[in-house]
């Protein structure tokens, strides 16, 4: 490889590192919280995938089914553990388990799929089992849990294999299960468990490879006009049947079954005759296949038919990393269901099967449908009256033709990076008397994304590391009562309070922070739960959608500090945003800086090249954040750079001064504030120059910077040489020898030369001088932290 092209992979790469921060990103979150220390977390060595949760809040525990055990966690406090008991398999189950061919510290152990009330002290709990899924009941009383060894058969109960998806619901003593039937994961069924039992049919076009990720009750029959049933709603993504394509292509679904449903007398035998499904659409906003739905979660009203599902999406293809939250409204759901058309298979001359819309007629009464009033007067009590015609045309033609739109016509959030694994919905009343969803959605590298939409701005108050590791988060529980989110992954569970108000110090951060939580009260001059504030309290703010910091005091100026400039030194002065939506402007005698040949403006902060007499000054670090077409300007830091008159460079500092890199360059803190520093107004704050990447502060910026200018001023030099040999070779038309012998002594020439770099492999490295910075053999920062 010759040195040009070295030294231009080499660039690339640093390059590629530099500009790689600035990736377009989309709903970014203002405020990213590390993991805390004060932090709730359960487990237990030895135990893993903590997967399972059921919140008993009348019995005062959270229940947590890990792998072959059970936890009974105080709810308040799910660190502090009351009862336990473990459920193994035996040796026996793991040797059958192992004959099959699964792997025996890992598949072939009972994993706790199923936590269910059954009555105020009794629980219906199954496991794998080591693939062979077993169900009991457990009962914990007086602070004690216990299995009662009364084990029944959990096939269809629980899922075979344990890393499978799988979906579950009592209703009342009957238990819905959505999950596969079989050892091999091949029959999917969606089962009732009753006294009256009833499964979908094995049929590609009723499940096609599902994957179910949820399941919930509706109560349709309250307050309905028509007499409807109440219904049980699931939602799973499985192989399309309407697409023609030469691969499988996955959708996701939402499907009803009725809750009184007993089957049919003569066709579709104890399965569903009220079985329908219909596809999920959210659309991404780039081209790609349809998204697959990986959670979901029914935020309930009081009126059923304002009661809206939360879903969570993510890419097909492991080349995207976004995923996005979309919303549907029951209404819409039922509606699809209620009155769309159907889909209908149709024989092609390719041999296949092609799914169209159906236009024939539809029987009568309606296919699908419940048992209501109009079907009654027709002499029809129970779905085991319906006709044969009726029951055959939805044992055919169980999808629906049109696709369930979102709520909102597209995505409520789309979100880039760590992609969304989980979510849960929190209605919170605010001080302006409207109720707002807070979202808090889970991702696969262990945080949690706390947002909410804003008349149709959406907006993601902060991200909240839950795990000192990143591992997916795969279940989320919320407590409305008892304002706590619970999370479980594969190595433990944490609890976290739905809001921290204390977190915000000040006024303007409060409000800023447009949390539904959060005010800030006056009387305390703090920023407080809105649940905690007295009803006397009516010295208090809150500016959800507007952000409106107009009512709090004027902050304190910030005090200067003072830097002393020695010329030809690069100084880095930092400066740490407030929010990640906040962009960094510089001032400089109150004139804006943009990046440039002398400043370089990064996220965390400013670095000026090679300094020089002139620029000492006053330095002001502005935050600026814009909400809903206001703009917000914060002054964040001062600096005040002064010539060095100290001893000269190696005489040692003097007293009341510091040494804070190896050029001597010193600062000291000046006691005394300034006065507020007036905003010019002549430069737009947000202009392309000075939106910046808003991360933390990282010093890596600044070093992949100054390298790409190096790289960039030697493969000058490089290609100047190359080129230069070239010509000559050209131009005295000499022989192939003599060129390479040209070249040979022109590579001697260079390694030996003090203006290029040296590949002899002794260690010493000589640069050529660069215009934009005077020494690079002595590269210092006043900043004692900024080692380069």
């Amino acid at each position: 490889m010759s040195l040009l092209s070295a030294l231009s992979i080499v660039c690339g790469l640093m390059l590629h590192v530099c500009f790689s921060a600035d990736y377009t990103r989309y709903t970014v979150p203002r405020k990213t919280v590390p993991l805390q220390n004060e932090q709730k977390l359960f487990r237990e060595e030895g135990i893993f995938n903590y997967s399972t949760m059921l919140m008993r809040e009348d019995l005062g525990v959270m229940l947590l089914g890990a792998r072959e055990a059970i936890y009974a966690l105080d709810i308040n406090n799910i660190s502090l553990r009351k009862a336990a008991v473990y459920w193994r398999v035996t040796e026996e189950k793991q040797r059958e388990c192992m004959y099959k061919g699964k792997q025996a510290e890992v598949e072939c152990r009972n994993y706790i799929r199923t936590l269910h009330t059954l009555n105020d002290t009794t629980m219906y709990v199954c496991g794998t089992n080591a693939f062979s899924p077993t169900c009991d009941y457990l009962t914990f009383a007086n602070g004690q849990l216990r299995l009662e060894g009364k084990q029944e058969e959990g096939k269809g109960k629980c899922p075979f294999d344990p890393f499978q998806r799988y979906s579950s619901l009592m209703v009342g003593s009957d238990l819905y299960s959505a999950t596969s039937i079989n050892f091999l994961g091949s029959e999917p069924v969606v089962l009732r468990s009753s006294n009256l039992a009833l499964r979908t049919e094995f049929k590609s076009s009723w499940l096609s490879e599902p994957n179910f990720v949820y399941m919930d009750f509706v109560g349709e029959s309250f307050d309905s006009p028509d007499g409807d049933d109440d219904k049980v709603y699931m939602f799973f993504s499985e192989n399309a049947m309407e697409y023609d394509f030469y691969s499988k292509v996955a959708v996701s679904r939402v499907a009803r079954v009725c809750k009184g449903d007993m089957g049919g007398q003569r066709t579709l035998q104890r399965k569903w005759t009220s079985f329908l499904k219909a596809r999920l659409d959210c659309s991404f906003p780039e081209p790609s296949l349809p998204p697959i739905v990986q959670d979901v979660f029914l935020l309930k009203h009081k009126d059923w038919r304002k009661s809206v599902f939360y879903a969570v999406f993510t890419p097909q293809s492991s080349l995207s990393q976004v995923s996005a939250v979309c919303a549907y409204s029951m209404s819409a759901i039922r509606d699809i269901f209620n009155e769309g058309k159907f889909k209908t298979p149709v024989a092609v001359e390719t041999s296949h099967v092609k799914w169209v819309m159906y236009t024939g007629e539809v029987p009568v009464p309606r296919p699908g449908a419940c048992i209501n009033n109009t079907v009654r007067k027709m002499g029809m009590n129970r779905s085991l009256d319906l006709p044969d015609k009726t029951l055959q045309f939805i044992r055919d033609r169980p999808l629906m033709d049109e696709a369930v739109r979102p709520l909102t016509g597209g995505p409520l959030l789309v979100k880039n990076g760590a992609l969304l694994t989980r979510i849960v919905v929190d209605s919170v009343l605010a001080l302006d008397g409207q109720r707002y969803n807070v979202m808090f959605i889970g991702t696969e590298n262990g945080y949690i994304q706390k947002a909410v939409n804003y008349a149709e701005e959406m907006f993601i108050i902060e991200e909240i590391q839950l795990y000192e590791n990143p591992e997916p988060i795969s279940i989320l529980r919320l407590s409305s009562s008892k304002g706590q989110l619970y999370a479980g992954s594969e190595f433990g569970a944490v609890q976290m309070p739905v809001s921290n108000c204390s977190r915000y110090e000040t006024c303007v951060d409060c409000i800023l922070a447009r949390d539904p939580y959060c005010a800030w009260d006056f009387s305390t001059e703090q920023c407080s739960s809105v649940n905690s504030l007295s009803s006397s309290s009516k010295a208090v703010i809150q500016s959800l959608k507007e952000g409106d910091v107009s009512q709090c005091p004027q902050p304190d100026p910030v005090a200067a500090v003072d830097f002393a400039l020695i010329p030809g030194n690069n100084i880095q002065l930092s400066c740490q945003l407030h929010s990640n939506l906040a962009q960094v402007r510089w001032r400089f005698s109150e004139q804006t800086l943009h990046s440039n040949h002398k400043y370089y403006i990064y996220s965390g902060g400013l670095l000026i090249l090679s300094a020089s007499k002139s620029d000492a000054g006053l330095y002001t670090c502005d935050s600026v954040e814009r909400i809903n077409g206001r703009t917000y300007n914060r002054t964040v830091a001062v600096y005040h750079l002064q010539l060095y008159s100290g001893p000269a460079v190696g005489d040692g500092p003097t007293p009341g001064t510091a040494v804070t890199n190896s050029s001597d360059s010193i600062h000291t803190l000046n006691t005394a504030a300034p006065g507020p520093v007036p905003d010019s107004g002549n430069e737009d704050p947000l202009s392309p120059e000075n939106q910046r990447g808003t991360g933390r502060v990282t010093y890596l910026e600044v070093a992949v910077a100054l390298l790409a200018l190096f790289c960039f001023s030697l493969m000058g030099v490089i290609f100047w040489m190359w080129n230069r040999e070239r010509w000559e070779c050209f131009k005295f038309a000499q022989s192939s020898s003599e060129c390479d012998g040209k070249k040979q002594s022109a590579e001697y020439s260079a390694n030996n030369n003090h203006s290029a770099v040296d590949f002899k492999g002794n260690g010493e490295h000589h640069f050529t001088p660069m215009a934009n910075i005077s020494s690079l053999d002595g590269l210092g920062y006043i900043n004692d932290e900024s080692e380069i």
